[in-house]
């Protein structure tokens, strides 16, 4: 079972929102500890398929989020399960959209009928990385959230990178942008994120990652912190951060 830690709510204290990846394991295949990490969070990014998960898998994430309370988000991606997402993918706008709209609605009726439902969007690896700059898929992955939103009556807020296209695109259209820190990954004098395939682009050291969380959050402008839910001791890392954070007297919540 998982390490429940009770959400931290501190009346008159700033809050933030802790999120990882979860939901990642496809059949004999097992990615993470989701029990441990939907304990820790409070945000759950949740695979749709596209790049990980399978349906029984992402039933079973859906129920314990719920069950403990924790928001549940649609992590949608490239039609990329070889490479697990993380490989750019010059999809056409349009096939983009209905990709993204797909995984919106098949994460959400699983949501729903675990008693939840999809509470935000946010993009996974390399499609998170090329809205960055791309302008293009920017714009065909908004209009995957307002056709989403027009369908369901509802007010889908997007989490991501902050000054990227994605969240400008999104915010023009009037959507919610919910600006994202990495605890666990480097990042470039611009405020990029260091390529994977550079040495030291991923911080596997509980305490500089919770070091790095809270200089983020306290320098101001970051909604959400993540914590990737593969990387090696993830349940360390998240238990470092959110121990850090509560200690520097931020309350913890969803930010949906």
């Amino acid at each position: 079972m998982g390490h429940d830690i009770p959400v931290t709510l501190h009346p008159g204290r700033p809050s933030t929102d802790i999120n990882a990846d979860v939901g990642e394991s496809f059949g004999r295949w097992r990615l993470g500890d989701d029990e441990a990490m939907l304990g820790i969070v409070t945000s759950a990014n949740v695979a749709c398929g596209f790049h990980a998960g399978d349906p029984l898998t992402l039933r079973r994430t859906c129920m314990a989020a719920v069950e403990r309370g924790v928001a549940i988000g649609a992590q949608v991606g490239y039609r990329d399960l070889a490479g697990f997402g993380r490989r750019f993918v010059d999809v056409a706008a349009p096939d983009l959209t209905a990709d993204v709209l797909y995984q919106l609605g098949a994460l959400d009726g699983i949501a729903r009928a675990a008693g939840g439902r999809v509470a935000y969007l946010k993009p996974h690896g390399a499609l998170y990385n090329a809205i960055v700059t791309h302008e293009e898929q920017a714009r065909a992955m908004v209009e995957a959230v307002l056709a989403f939103n027009r369908g369901y009556d509802a007010a889908l807020p997007v989490l991501g990178l902050p000054g990227s296209a994605f969240l400008a695109v999104a915010e023009a259209a009037g959507l919610t942008a919910v600006r994202e820190a990495f605890a666990d990954r480097a990042y470039r004098g611009d405020g990029t994120l260091v390529p994977r395939s550079e040495p030291g682009a991923v911080l596997t050291d509980p305490a500089a990652a919770a070091d790095q969380a809270l200089r983020l959050v306290q320098a101001g402008g970051v909604d959400s912190v993540c914590v990737h839910g593969d990387s090696p001791d993830a349940v360390a890392l998240a238990t470092a951060v959110r121990t850090r954070l509560t200690d520097a007297g931020f309350g913890l919540g969803a930010f949906t």
